[in-house]
């Protein structure tokens, strides 16, 4: 017994090992398939009961294939401009964020965090820019993965509950729970909202002549990543071009991209988000938000925004779990 029972571990570990080599090198699209269709879910369901599950899954899908082609398009034709512009851009911000007297563990922390995001998106892109093939092969598994989680969301969540073990349920029930809030608060919450900025800030850097198409891209995926940590945010990259413009004597774009700022960047939009979702609703916790998505995006590229959080987020939960647990046994010792 003791050996058949050996026998089926080791066979099961080469399956497990055998699978994973196999999913590995497309797990980025699966997350991020997965996390579109997170997002999309609401509208799916709303267009369902008009035309049936399957043909709003078909439609959604085929939304997404454009979007995923012209997406494929610009990243052929823009990447390097958006490449150097955002290290410009990144490059300085961190050079005037040194410059803040700041205690020197805090000093030596932000220059190898400004070295370790600048080579890991250097790395990253490069990795993608000589192999637009890979890049397409990627977003086909994605788009199909995509129309598979959005039409089957139903029995994949049975399917997810009923493998849930019968001792550890409840611990099982908060961790899924933890992880649907975190990333109904992170996606649909105020990541929708910082791409929105971004899409806004990228459009008036080009409409007021700043920059070129990719330093317009790149200056809206700063906004997105800074409206994404605590404190700061997408007004520090208008805040900074109009200083720039203010100084150069061009007084009438500094005010138009100042009142453009204010209204449709930060903080009006803040304001008016912050009155209908609840005070820091649409955010998730500070720490976890800095944490995750800078260790994250170093650790595991883009897809890191998603895992990063996510993963801390369930490392509270079972801390919390765990010392709630210590509590009541030491209350039942008493």
């Amino acid at each position: 017994m003791e050996l058949e029972t050996a026998v089926w571990i080791g066979v099961s570990l080469v399956i497990i090992y055998l699978t994973w080599q196999t999913i590995s090198p497309v797990l980025s699209p699966l997350i991020v398939a997965v996390t579109l269709a997170y997002i999309l879910y609401p509208i799916h369901e709303r267009l369902s009961v008009r035309i049936g599950n399957r043909w709003s899954a078909l439609a959604i899908t085929g939304s997404l294939t454009v979007v995923s082609f012209l997406f494929i398009l610009g990243f052929a034709l823009w990447m390097n401009d958006v490449k150097y512009s955002l290290a410009d851009y990144v490059d300085t911000f961190f050079r005037w964020l040194l410059g803040l007297n700041l205690p020197p563990a805090a000093y030596d922390l932000l220059q190898k965090l400004s070295q370790a995001i600048t080579n890991r998106f250097n790395s990253y892109v490069l990795g993608y820019t000589y192999s637009l093939p890979k890049l397409s092969l990627q977003v086909i598994i994605m788009v199909f993965a995509f129309y598979g989680v959005l039409s089957n969301a139903k029995e994949i969540k049975r399917e997810v509950y009923s493998l849930l073990p019968p001792s550890n349920r409840e611990l099982a029930l908060k961790l899924i729970n933890r992880a649907g809030e975190t990333l109904h608060n992170l996606l649909r919450g105020w990541l929708l909202v910082s791409i929105g900025k971004g899409t806004l800030m990228a459009v008036a850097f080009y409409i007021f002549r700043i920059s070129d198409i990719g330093g317009s891209i790149a200056a809206g995926i700063l906004t997105v990543v800074l409206e994404l940590l605590p404190i700061v945010g997408g007004w520090m990259v208008w805040l900074g071009e109009a200083f720039y413009m203010f100084g150069s004597g061009e007084l009438g774009r500094a005010l138009a991209i100042t009142l453009y700022g204010v209204t449709l960047i930060s903080p009006l939009p803040d304001l008016i988000l912050s009155k209908r979702l609840g005070k820091r609703q649409w955010g998730v916790n500070a720490l976890v938000s800095l944490v995750g998505i800078f260790g994250g995006y170093i650790a595991f590229g883009f897809v890191g925004i998603i895992i990063g959080p996510v993963s801390l987020s369930l490392l509270i939960t079972l801390l919390e779990e765990w010392k709630r647990a210590k509590n009541s046994k030491a209350k039942s010792a008493q």
